[in-house]
């Protein structure tokens, strides 16, 4: 029996050919010069066109990477539109702190920009000091999760987390139960960063794009903020700091490991696509606007990202489309660094006999549902991973180690 994705396939390639009277699923331009009336059509053909002017050559030749890698950055760097300020910003401030069972749990405010008030909590294991400093991590939730629920504490109302899979994205809490400080760090507009006026996302996004910033860049300026006050607190080694992500927090641990030379690995819990060409398939299908970054991808996607962070450690924990995750590995061989790269399936997709769509051209008007077979995404199963995750960085991060292939790594 065809999966549904591909039973869809063939109601498009029908609807396309005029088999059907149902509306078309595919964008068609019916003019001899292949343009398009609706303005729709064409901005669906203009993306289906594109070519990112620093998309990432897999034939590229070893010794140009360097120089396109610091291409990326800059350019990643200005689409992130970090503020300039005439006066520097206070420094962050110790709220509280208390004892917990191997590890002292601490909430700071930080002061990125005039204005901003942005809190997170660090979790020091216990035996990390100036006189023995450790390693760091910064930890990002997914999705509207809290860092409290990343630390394993009661949400800010005294309940706990309801989220799905609350009990396994306790991410900061793993990490320090190995002796990795851990800075947990929400995401813009949730938790207690959320307004009661405005609540959630929208307008805070949309009035940032007006204001010449956007969702994205916000976040990840409020957390490389976070990340030079790590590097400089006396108990962390400022070479042995990582950044992790899950889901909505995975983009933002992405960008600042492309922007920040010095950090040593990424976390990126999460699958991995070309989210031009998603949109593509899913015929423009809308994402929230947080998702959105003005000029992005007339530069690069975000695989392409991930490639410019070879040879740089570098763990994916939930696969993505195959095609895609070969790029990515294809710029480590370049610079002799495959071991630096670890690629993890869903379970659901561990094998390639699990893949039957990993072959097959993704075709046009799909569903999100209907994409998830052909990019092996396993929706329900989208939570941390700690059980790789953890392990992976532990061994990164230790003094001069590489990471040990978990036995679910697929080469």
């Amino acid at each position: 029996m065809l999966p549904r994705a591909a039973a869809a396939a063939s109601a498009v390639s029908s609807t396309a050919a005029g088999g059907t009277d149902t509306p078309p699923r595919v964008f068609a331009s019916g003019r001899e010069d292949g343009r398009f009336v609706t303005s729709t059509g064409f901005i669906h053909a203009h993306l289906k066109h594109l070519k990112p002017k620093l998309e990432f050559d897999p034939e590229m030749n070893p010794t140009d990477y360097p120089a396109w890698q610091d291409a990326v950055r800059a350019k990643l760097l200005e689409l992130m539109s970090f503020p300039e300020f005439n006066q520097p910003q206070p420094p962050p401030k110790l709220l509280w702190s208390k004892q917990q069972d191997g590890y002292q749990l601490q909430k700071w405010e930080a002061y990125p920009e005039p204005y901003s008030v942005v809190p997170y909590l660090v979790l020091v294991p216990d035996g990390i000091s100036a006189q023995s400093p450790g390693p760091g991590v910064m930890c990002f939730p997914g999705s509207f999760s809290s860092k409290e629920s990343l630390a394993g504490e009661l949400e800010l109302d005294g309940k706990p987390c309801s989220h799905r899979h609350a009990a396994r994205n306790r991410m900061a809490l793993e990490y320090v139960r190995k002796g990795i400080v851990s800075v947990a760090v929400e995401n813009p507009a949730t938790n207690e960063l959320d307004d009661p006026i405005r609540k959630g996302s929208y307008e805070f996004s949309v009035h940032a794009l007006w204001a010449g910033r956007c969702y994205e860049s916000i976040s990840v300026f409020q957390k490389h903020h976070i990340l030079q006050w790590l590097k400089q607190q006396p108990y962390v080694d400022d070479a042995r700091i990582a950044v992790s992500g899950h889901s909505l927090g995975a983009k933002p641990a992405l960008i600042l490991g492309v922007l920040d030379p010095m950090i040593k690995a990424v976390v990126w819990n999460d699958t991995t696509i070309d989210w031009r060409r998603r949109a593509v398939a899913t015929n423009l299908y809308r994402i929230g606007t947080f998702q959105y970054v003005p000029g992005l991808l007339a530069w690069f996607d975000y695989s392409d990202l991930q490639a410019s962070l070879a040879p740089r450690p570098f763990l994916i924990t939930e696969g993505g489309r195959t095609a895609v995750l070969n790029k990515i590995r294809q710029a480590y061989r370049l610079l002799d660094a495959s071991d630096r790269f670890t690629l993890v399936y869903y379970p659901k997709y561990a094998t390639p006999e699990l893949r039957p769509l990993d072959d097959q051209p993704v075709p046009e008007g799909l569903s999100m549902e209907e994409y998830f077979p052909y990019a092996n995404i396993d929706a329900p199963a989208h939570c941390f991973k700690g059980n790789i995750a953890v392990p992976w960085l532990v061994e990164v991060l230790r003094q001069g180690g590489m990471a040990a292939k978990p036995a679910s790594h697929e080469q």
